[in-house]
């Protein structure tokens, strides 16, 4: 018998459902560039064991890496981390918790292919998004930031720099 993949319920019966249930829930958004082989089957994968533990969001998946948003039942912290953990390309992936957030902001689970897991616009076969720096926490990067000689390149988009930008950059 072939396993479910997807919503069974529309978005009016979803948002009814969790609009009424007092659970608490835990808002996450992370994201990582890593080759991803299989796309297809990576996103049932992934979308069996998510959807087990009543995880709902936006999930895209492509050859490029996973970018998503998503909420889950606070209860459920450990199961997810540990479903991450299973995908080796997902071990120790950082997680982005929002500190103040509508815990009732997504109704299902949506895990997407695509041909890219962020639209920017970058057309160059040969462009390899795993190349690249090192992960500086605060401190460093402020030391970093601080001396003169340093370049801070900000490549946010325009809304993301209206909220906040860097000094001279």
């Amino acid at each position: 018998m072939a396993k479910r993949l997807h919503n069974k319920l529309n978005r009016k019966e979803l948002k009814q459902i969790y609009s009424s249930s007092g659970e608490d829930r835990t808002i996450i958004s992370f994201y990582k560039y890593v080759l991803i082989d299989q796309p297809l089957i990576f996103r049932n994968k992934l979308y069996e064991s998510l959807d087990a533990i009543d995880l709902k969001g936006r999930i895209y998946v492509a050859r490029e890496g996973i970018n998503a948003q998503i909420s889950l039942p606070s209860s459920h912290m450990d199961a997810f981390k540990s479903v991450l953990d299973s995908f080796e390309v997902l071990k120790n992936i950082r997680l982005n918790i929002a500190v103040e957030h509508d815990t009732k902001s997504f109704f299902a689970l949506t895990i997407k292919v695509k041909d890219k897991i962020v639209a920017d616009g970058i057309v160059d076969t040969s462009f390899d998004v795993t190349h690249s720096g090192i992960h500086l926490d605060a401190a460093s990067f402020n030391s970093i930031a601080s001396d003169p000689d340093t370049i801070i390149v900000d490549m946010r988009n325009h809304y993301e720099s209206e909220v906040g930008h860097f000094k001279n950059a």
